[in-house]
């Protein structure tokens, strides 16, 4: 498609540009929408269209303004403009992820309906790169295939697929490289975008967003991925729908898009072809300088931020904001904005298929065992998941058996065995908010894999649950075995086994009181102290530091003493040590026993609850790790029900005026037609 212009009424003193276009036959390119309107891109590719789109924040503050526009199968749509002009907003908000403290008026229609994005139609490469950083590129993006293709596909053939979609992304000389993060050499930055796009290109989506995909690559890096990007359209013959949001491309790049989408503030300045965007310009008196990249010249046009550093020979000396609003207006009153109208118009009368989930997606067993084997791999790599806990808990073992080494069986012995008791469920357990870091970045990867489909919530929780078991186990075991028996507490290997299994009990509770953490405060610094703030209230109420009876019984008797999950561990602990055994009594001069068994002093000195066994005690502790660990399930799964209900709230309530509010994420309702639309109008 050609376009070609011609000048009308001047505005402000300058000629305002109308645009009519003319179909022409063009030799085919990778960002070429030749053949995009053949039968069978129309039946299967996807159609998105935007009518009067316009986004605000609370406060009522606009970011979008009346956008219209659409992206059509075989066609590369760019999104430009000045920082904070909109880009990443429009790509939220058409891919259905806009935030809750946002309201959203207009129409979005995919294939002219009004539906949800289903899985594998569908994928959204992000700006910051969510990436586990101690695999290596093969093992992330095999494991990404594994989960994301069928399991009729057999394992040699999505080893194959991963490997044909890291050669296309220009990765193959760093295929066994780890990926790297914080206190690690790996990939580069702009290796590591290459590796985002992989993982989510693997399905050969329909409908493809990326935010700022050449953000971090050099000039030919940026040309290869995209050129490799719109090779995707010439693929099985079948159009995809790419739109890019995209900052400052070079000149070659910029000729790879098919269509260009020019934002400033919030509003459109040009949406067209991008071989017509330079006469558009020049039209208007803005011509762009020869042997000048157009995209720069573009963005230097209509970006205010830095209007008083600019030469007073730019753009005539007008003021940008100005030179901004001639842009507009022209484009407003142009043919080439009758012309997306009547396009979007076009879309949505002539319709298309419904989008159908793509069935054909891994098992829920498969996904369990692929995420627990990625998610154990992690671990052993990571230092500070468990290896350096580990250190820290045989160095602090060492020193709690030493300082109660020989702890013997005098009178004294008892307060010395409750220190003990104490410290080991409440401090040595403590520490294992420390691998919280580790896990927020587990948690990054699982969001942006549960926003593009590619698992459920549940097989998350029981990959991680399975793959930390022998880590806890060997945290367990080694630290417990060296604080048991070098004081020398209560003989017999079964009170030994049952000591370790309490702290290992601890230990997933703590760490299962953590997902719930990292689910709810977004800052892995907050979140520890979140964290280390409910452990110590926990361990104040517990029943060591105040006998259970004189807590004051509003809050903390209850409900915090009986929630507190160290009090199970305490009584349990405590059981386990003093049942059974026998210490002389230095009250016996007064006519008492001359012994006290630890029957009583669990009751008269530490006033624990000995009507049950330290059987239920441990039940209790386990019972607690799977209500928190069902728990943490719970909060992301209603997040994700309510964040959509909570952004059409607060569309209805902000709205200034009817409209139809339509969130492709969410649950489609029924299906608007073109005389239904226009009704809205």
């Amino acid at each position: 498609m050609a376009a070609s212009f011609r000048k009308s009424e001047p505005v402000q003193g300058r000629s305002q540009t109308h645009a009519t276009f003319e179909v022409e036959n063009l030799n085919p390119t990778p960002g070429s929408n030749n053949g995009c309107r053949s039968n069978r891109f129309m039946e299967d590719g996807v159609f998105l269209t935007w009518d009067d789109l316009s986004v605000t924040v609370a406060g009522g503050r606009p970011i979008l303004q009346g956008l219209t526009g659409y992206a059509r199968p075989g066609e590369l749509l760019a999104i430009m403009g000045p920082s904070g002009c909109g880009k990443s907003t429009l790509l939220d908000t058409l891919a259905g992820r806009q935030g809750p403290n946002t309201s959203q008026a207009g129409h979005i229609l995919i294939n002219g309906r009004k539906q949800a994005l289903a899985y594998g139609t569908s994928a959204y490469v992000t700006q910051d790169d969510a990436l586990i950083t101690t695999l290596t590129v093969k093992e992330a993006v095999y494991y990404s295939a594994q989960l994301q293709l069928p399991d009729t596909m057999a394992n040699s053939e999505k080893k194959e697929r991963a490997e044909t979609t890291i050669r296309e992304m220009g990765l193959q000389d760093a295929m066994d490289t780890r990926i790297g993060g914080w206190g690690a050499k790996g990939l580069s930055g702009g290796q590591k975008r290459r590796v985002s796009i992989c993982i989510e290109i693997l399905t050969r989506p329909k409908l493809l967003f990326l935010d700022e995909p050449t953000s971090g690559l050099d000039s030919a890096a940026s040309y290869y991925v995209m050129s490799r990007i719109a090779s995707l359209n010439q693929k099985d013959n079948i159009g995809r729908t790419i739109i890019a949001s995209i900052h400052q491309p070079s000149a070659e790049v910029f000729q790879l898009f098919t269509n260009l989408y020019l934002l400033s503030a919030g509003k459109t300045v040009y949406f067209g072809p991008v071989s017509a965007a330079n006469e558009f310009f020049a039209l208007n008196g803005f011509p762009c300088p020869s042997l000048q990249n157009p995209s720069d010249h573009f963005l230097k046009t209509i970006n205010k931020d830095f209007d008083k550093d600019i030469e007073l020979g730019f753009a005539n000396g007008i003021p940008t904001q100005e030179v901004i609003d001639i842009l507009v207006k022209s484009y407003k009153s142009s043919d080439i904005y009758q012309m997306a109208q009547k396009e979007v118009a076009q879309i949505c009368k002539q319709g298309g298929r419904a989008l159908e989930k793509n069935k054909r997606q891994s098992g829920f067993f498969t996904q369990c065992h692929v995420l627990t084997r990625r998610s154990f791999t992690n671990m052993s790599r990571d230092l500070g998941y468990y290896w350096l806990r580990l250190g820290i808990y045989i160095s602090l073992s060492i020193v709690i058996g030493t300082v109660f080494s020989h702890i013997g069986m005098d009178y004294g012995s008892i307060q010395a065995r409750g220190s003990l008791m104490m410290f080991v469920a409440s401090f040595l357990t403590f520490m294992a908010i420390g691998g919280f870091p580790s896990f927020v970045e587990e948690m990054k990867v699982f969001e942006r894999e549960r926003l593009n489909g590619h698992y459920g919530v549940t097989p998350f929780v029981i990959g991680n649950t399975v793959s930390a078991l022998p880590f806890l186990v060997l945290v367990a075991l080694i630290p417990g075995a060296i604080t048991y028996f070098l004081p020398g507490l209560h003989h017999g290997y079964q009170h030994f086994l049952f000591f370790v299994i309490i702290i290992f009990a601890c230990m997933m509770l703590v760490e299962s009181l953590m997902m719930i953490v990292a689910s709810v405060v977004p800052n892995f610094l907050m979140g520890i102290i979140v964290g280390a703030g409910i452990q110590g209230t926990m361990m104040l109420v517990g029943g060591f530091f105040q006998p259970p009876p004189d807590l004051p019984k509003p809050l903390l008797k209850y409900p915090f003493y009986h929630i507190a999950f160290h009090k199970y561990a305490y009584q349990g602990l405590f059981k386990n040590e003093f049942l059974g055994l026998t210490f002389p009594n230095v009250e016996a001069g007064n006519g008492g026993s001359p012994t006290i068994t630890g029957e009583e002093i669990l009751k008269q000195t530490w006033h624990f609850e000995t009507a049950y066994s330290k059987w239920v005690d441990l039940a209790i502790l386990f019972a607690m790790v799977v209500f928190y660990r069902v728990l943490f399930m719970i909060i992301i799964k209603t997040t994700e029900k309510v964040k959509p209900v909570m952004v059409k709230f607060m569309s209805a309530t902000r709205k200034k005026r009817t409209h139809v509010t339509v969130n492709p994420s969410a649950t489609p309702s029924a299906t608007p037609s073109c005389a239904d639309k226009r009704q809205w109008q």
